[in-house]
């Protein structure tokens, strides 16, 4: 018996604790109900924009309520219809994607099974992580080589930081100079079997991204997340034509088409494309595919809660062309964990894949109603909100 969506609605949330980086002291939840009373929860991404993302969770809404939660397909063709902007505007792509995933989250309650079966069956049924968030208030070579022995020593066998410090846009000599000697000394720490992969943050004009690819490339990173500013494809073509690093990113990509781009144009060796930013589930599932036609693997943007950690896990199970998975989960605060009753552990740097029905795994209704808050601007500080806390030093 079709079921229709009788209600959604946005929750933002906040704790005390922030975790390993500013952005994280804040998750929005979306909650969908249908007609009958089954629930199914997805998460959007607040970034430096809670207030705007809970008020786009809310307009678009207004497409899906009355709508029966199994036609996914239909109901985001149906609001790509009305958004004029869509492939345009974040706060739209990801309050579509929120809304995506609960769907999912209820049809596979419906049919009692985890998504990734309802997508194929399994392909892995553990996941492979890389360390992300390990490396607060690193800024001395020294900082970075503790920290990465202690979380190789957790189990972990590939590690991403950011080595830039307080740089944006332009490195000098002295910014390269602090940026190899940290990198250096993570390798020399860490030795040879262990990845390192190194974060830009999307944030370097292509001169400055093309002298830090050949000073870092002779510690053999797995690849270069993010080298230059993502709209800078022109500088990323120069990047690709005057380097022999290995490309990643994605995080920052709204649709299939402009994947597309990247991947037609040989832009990119590994995509790391969000599904709370590009589509839910539905449109990841997509990417991923075209990916695969063009030999590239995935390795998923994961950066923000436990809702989007266990559906991440669940699409990591289901494609063939997986690398690797990007986890905060040991660096979240200690509340993103009880969210879900920390039912998705890292063990020896790898996660199970969840198993429940829908995305996995149970969500905390009781915390979730003490940590509601009323989303509001964002202050902003010297120290962007998009690194690693501590580290916009030196």
């Amino acid at each position: 018996m079709p079921m229709k969506i009788r209600e959604i609605e946005p929750i933002t949330l906040a704790g005390k604790e922030g975790g390993s980086a500013t952005w994280a002291s804040i998750t929005i939840l979306v909650k969908v109900v249908t007609a009958d009373g089954s629930v199914g929860y997805g998460e959007a991404v607040p970034t430096a924009r809670p207030l705007q993302v809970h008020s786009a969770v809310k307009q678009v809404a207004k497409s899906y309520v009355g709508r029966e939660v199994e036609e996914i397909e239909r109901n985001s063709w149906e609001w790509h219809k009305q958004d004029f902007y869509l492939a345009r505007s974040f706060e739209s792509t990801t309050a579509l994607s929120a809304i995506d995933i609960a769907s999912w989250d209820i049809v596979g309650k419906e049919f009692n099974a985890p998504i990734y079966k309802l997508l194929g069956g399994s392909f892995r049924r553990r996941v492979r992580n890389y360390a992300n968030g390990w490396y607060p208030d690193c800024v001395t070579p020294e900082d970075f080589a503790q920290k990465a022995k202690r979380t190789v020593n957790m189990g972990y066998t590939a590690l991403k930081f950011d080595p830039f410090g307080e740089y944006y846009d332009y490195l000098d000599e002295r910014g390269l100079s602090k940026a190899v000697e940290r990198v250096k000394a993570v390798r020399e720490a860490v030795g040879d079997d262990v990845e390192i992969l190194i974060e830009h943050h999307g944030r370097f004009n292509p001169n400055s991204a093309v002298m830090a690819a050949r000073a870092l490339e002779p510690f053999n990173p797995l690849f270069m997340e993010e080298p230059v500013h993502p709209e800078n494809m022109e500088g990323l073509r120069k990047y690709r034509a005057s380097t022999s690093v290995r490309v990643a990113l994605g995080e920052r990509i709204l649709s299939l088409t402009e994947a597309l781009d990247y991947l037609s144009q040989g832009l990119v060796d590994f995509l790391q494309i969000d599904l709370t930013n590009v589509g839910g589930v539905t449109q990841a599932k997509k990417v991923s595919a075209v990916a695969e036609a063009f030999g590239v693997e995935m390795a998923y943007h994961n950066a923000f809660g436990p809702i989007q950690n266990a559906v991440t896990l669940q699409l990591d199970a289901v494609i063939p062309n997986f690398l690797v998975q990007e986890s905060f989960y040991d660096w979240f605060p200690s509340w993103k964990r009880e969210l879900i009753y920390d039912s998705t552990p890292v063990k020896e740097g790898y996660s199970e894949v969840p198993q429940g029905p829908g995305i996995g795994v149970k969500v905390n209704e009781k915390l979730v109603e003490e940590l509601k808050v009323e989303p509001r601007e964002v202050d902003f500080t010297e120290e962007p909100k998009w690194v690693v806390k501590g580290t916009w030093k030196g």
